[in-house]
């Protein structure tokens, strides 16, 4: 994480995912989402583990699905 990697909270999260906040909360509960870093009582994501997310999905299509063009 750089210095000026921005913390999201998890609407921003799920937004940033397109999915609800109650998915996003499931995707962290199964893993596929990192879990927080707390500050306080305060849950936030860095916004590159959440771009990483993005790239693991795609890493992990299948060469026969068609990408969104």
């Amino acid at each position: 994480m750089s210095l000026t990697d921005t913390l999201l909270r998890d609407k921003e999260a799920a937004q940033a995912l397109s999915v609800s906040t109650p998915t996003f909360w499931r995707r962290v509960a199964d893993g596929t989402v990192p879990k927080p870093i707390k500050i306080g009582n305060a849950s936030r994501w860095p916004r590159s583990e959440i771009l990483a997310v993005i790239e693991n999905a795609k890493a992990a299509r299948s060469p026969h699905e068609p990408s969104a063009a």
